[in-house]
């Protein structure tokens, strides 16, 4: 497993000028196309992917369902990215499917494999289809359109949020990235929106009418109000058309956990209408009550908030978080992040609240250095540390007991930190 995942991990889009979804079609014929075999719920957005497919695993499972979650990125190791009823594939299915995949490529393709996104896609299909899940959540790895799972005609779409993000990819305005975005939407087929940019939402509804796909859009056809937080969980009202559903708990803390979970409780409710899934309002419930998302806003011992916040919407939904749980306290952010993301806005929200703020760098060949993020920021109280473990452990011990020490940006990021917690046993 070691040197098979080495090995995909050197695998690189921009290796190959093949156009991807010709080829992940070409690949999957000679697979005996298991994408097609799958009952699909497909998930694009900038942020909130992973909390809806994980809202939406957990209702789908408390009502009996088989359910294959494809998520992306990991934290710790690949097999996180497919799991079936929350179970990560193991070792040997893993490598199972990829040696049916290499010998293919070796065949057909004189041994040029596809990017890595693709090869783990293409794992994931097969592997669903040969497991016969009942429904299958996919996220979308990059932007929609060209993305390697855009090759599945699923029950539903859902389209979470726009954010100006990956631009050389995605293009650099809201419109162009959420053209990108609407290229999961096929025909017939309803998709659920979460976007509030009304540059971006336009793009969406005219895709969508154009596509003759019913648009069900937040704060439109469906709504969330009266939230309140308890000790353990949020609670709020969801109301869509003749649905009204009251006290609705959330294990997630934050709006924007709000937001995800009605986008996932009306995918739901929409397909319980088409008669394609049972399930009740309990289990509905039920689910939310349980579904966590590891890295978003996660809540360790000792006063440690960590949250895989990588862009400038995913900032703003971490501070109202924090003003909502701890209001009164500290916070001491550690932030490392990723060359292509738009780190000045993030930045000065982190430093209109932050009482210190900590730049550092992962180890990876695109990590931003410290000292250019640091040179974002306006903070009196900034400091800079290249190595990211040295910094977290001198901020956890110089921070007042009361303190929020707030690790965030990259998940690669957040994944490093997590497990040296973990290690630590903290």
């Amino acid at each position: 497993m070691n040197e098979c995942t080495k090995f995909i991990f050197t695998l690189k889009a921009v290796d190959h000028k093949r156009a991807p979804l010709v080829l992940m079609r070409e690949v999957l014929g000679h697979l005996d196309e298991p994408h097609n075999k799958l009952r699909v719920i497909h998930v694009a957005g900038s942020n909130g992917k992973g909390s809806t497919v994980n809202a939406l695993r957990e209702m789908l499972q408390h009502a009996g369902y088989t359910v294959g979650a494809f998520t992306s990125p990991h934290l710790e190791r690949v097999n996180e990215r497919m799991t079936i009823n929350g179970h990560q594939i193991s070792d040997e299915q893993f490598l199972y499917y990829f040696n049916k995949l290499a010998k293919i490529i070796e065949e057909h393709y004189n041994g040029e494999f596809p990017s890595f996104f693709e090869v783990v896609t293409l794992i994931m299909f097969q592997y669903f289809a040969h497991e016969g899940v009942d429904i299958a959540l996919i996220e979308t790895g990059l932007g929609g359109r060209l993305d390697a799972t855009n090759v599945v005609t699923p029950l539903l779409a859902i389209i979470t949020t726009i954010s100006l993000e990956h631009t050389a990819f995605l293009g650099d305005t809201f419109a162009k990235v959420a053209a990108e975005k609407a290229g999961i939407i096929k025909e017939g087929i309803p998709v659920v929106v979460g976007v509030h940019n009304e540059e971006a939402l336009a793009v969406i509804k005219a895709t969508a009418e154009e596509r003759h796909a019913s648009c069900f859009v937040l704060g439109q056809d469906f709504t969330v109000t009266n939230s309140w937080q308890s000790t353990d969980y949020q609670h709020f009202t969801y109301e869509k058309a003749h649905v009204l559903m009251k006290d609705v708990p959330l294990k997630m803390a934050g709006q924007h956990q709000i937001n995800n979970a009605s986008l996932a409780i009306t995918a739901i409710l929409t397909l319980r209408e088409q008669g394609a899934i049972v399930i009740t309002d309990d289990s509905i419930c039920q689910g939310l009550q349980c579904a966590q998302w590891a890295g978003r806003f996660e809540q360790w011992p000792n006063q440690i908030v960590l949250d895989g916040a990588h862009n400038s919407e995913g900032t703003a939904a971490l501070i109202q978080t924090l003003k909502n749980v701890y209001p009164r306290n500290n916070y001491h952010f550690i932030y490392a992040a990723l060359a292509d993301k738009d780190h000045a806005n993030s930045i000065e929200l982190m430093d209109a609240v932050a009482t210190s703020i900590t730049f550092t760098q992962i180890d990876l060949p695109n990590a931003m250095p410290a000292e250019s993020l640091a040179m974002l920021s306006t903070h009196a109280n900034k400091m800079v540390h290249t190595e990211w473990l040295k910094s977290l452990q001198t901020v956890l011990q110089e921070r007042q007991k009361e303190d929020i020490v707030v690790i965030t940006g990259s998940l690669y990021f957040i994944a490093q930190a997590r497990q040296w917690l973990q290690e630590e046993g903290r």
